[in-house]
């Protein structure tokens, strides 16, 4: 049937409900039951969920078939595809090289050594809340240079977001976007000033304890052609790297120290062994995924897993999922960081994969080395407080942990 011909009212039955309180329970376990009963499957929420391995690298990397272009705001550059993604690509891959990365670890490892030196020992901590969340505002204020006075504001966001989100309220989500791109206009605002008044940049980043090139200031001064960057362009970069961005780190945060506490012999060896430790982020995260999925668009009539897919049709690749495969990784809960390392798609595949997964490996990384250096056991305080997140959130809620 040609796309035109169809009658949108009838097109999908729903084949599961993503925000049923089962699968919010524990999306992990749900989502390897999707994969093995329906590895493509249709919902009102989400449009396609595709579950396997295979499925998601083959829409992630057909961008002529399955376009980014999904968002009713700029979306830069991944909501782009070619040729305009391009060269907005090349602009923010700049911002994640081996020397900024390297200019930024001392800033990035004093606000983990802070944070991990006021750990409690011997008694409960909340970790998600008392550290996961904190770290997460504090080392992307750090990188970013951003007023003291953001950090609430951005824990809100982040909430309020995720709370729009999972309910699909068009009117939040649109007044949250409005208050976070009000508020970044304004911080590109003082910045302008401030560069124009001929203030010190370097000086601003160093009173706000990040890395010495001012990134805001950069931004402002980058083009496309010739022409400068608009300010919705750099709103959307600096969305990304925030609100987008705080959420996974934080889940990552609290999905490696769980399963560092769950498996002591792990934890010993990366204790021991503190170069072994970027392999084995990445293979934790592996199996339990900080970003749950990402979205697309069909851009033509297409099979996919063996359902029929029309052109204009969401998808929704669940990466949660697909890096839990059997078909590619055998057992998901088998820890095997050099053996599933070409195969995890935890920073995406192709021309759309993260941009900023130098600094998320950094930033991991850091944390781990001074947690693991300070403590001498961490233990898992009481499972049955433990409680998952839930879409479009991954992680844990609450992770009550105990640090010897």
């Amino acid at each position: 049937m040609a796309a035109a011909e169809r009658d949108p009212r009838v097109a999908h039955a729903a084949d599961w409900d993503p925000r049923d309180p089962e699968v919010l329970g524990n999306q992990i376990h749900a989502y390897d039951g999707m994969r093995a009963s329906c590895p493509v499957a249709h919902s009102d929420y989400l449009g396609w969920s595709v579950f396997r391995h295979e499925d998601v690298v083959a829409v992630v990397t057909d961008h002529d078939t399955f376009s980014s272009a999904v968002s009713r705001y700029p979306a830069v550059p991944n909501g782009y595809d070619p040729p305009r993604h391009d060269p907005y690509r090349e602009i923010v891959d700049h911002y994640f090289t081996d020397e900024h990365m390297a200019a930024f670890e001392p800033a990035c490892r004093a606000v983990a050594r802070e944070m991990v030196g006021r750990l409690t020992r011997g008694e409960t901590v909340e970790f998600i809340a008392d550290f996961a969340l904190n770290y997460a505002l504090k080392v992307q204020g750090a990188w970013l240079g951003w007023p003291g006075h953001t950090e609430e504001a951005l824990r809100h966001w982040t909430a309020s977001n995720h709370r729009a989100t999972l309910a699909r309220d068009r009117e939040q989500l649109d007044a949250v976007a409005t208050e976070f791109d009000a508020t970044m206009r304004r911080v590109l605002d003082d910045r302008r000033a401030t560069r124009d008044e001929g203030a010190a940049d370097a000086a601003s980043a160093s009173a706000s304890g990040s890395a010495s090139v001012d990134i805001i200031s950069e931004l402002l001064g980058e083009t496309i052609d010739g022409v400068p960057l608009r300010d919705d362009e750099i709103v959307s970069i600096l969305r990304n790297w925030t609100v987008g961005e705080l959420g996974t780190m934080s889940a990552s945060v609290g999905i490696l120290v769980a399963y560092l506490a769950e498996h002591p012999d792990v934890q010993d060896d990366l204790r021991n062994n503190p170069s072994n430790l970027p392999a084995a982020i990445d293979e934790i995260l592996r199996m339990h995924a900080p970003l749950v999925a990402n979205r697309r668009v069909a851009t033509r009539d297409v099979e996919l897993g063996g359902r029929r897919i029309f052109a204009g049709d969401r998808i929704t690749v669940i990466w949660a999922s697909a890096n839990r495969d059997e078909a590619v990784f055998g057992d998901p809960d088998d820890y095997q960081p050099e053996r599933n390392a070409d195969r995890n798609l935890l920073y995406g595949r192709g021309i759309h994969d993260c941009p900023g997964a130098p600094l998320a490996r950094l930033q991991l990384r850091v944390v781990l080395e001074e947690l693991l250096a300070a403590v001498n056991a961490i233990e898992v305080a009481d499972a049955s407080l433990a409680d998952f997140a839930s879409y479009p959130a991954s992680g844990f809620r609450t992770l009550p942990l105990i640090f010897r």
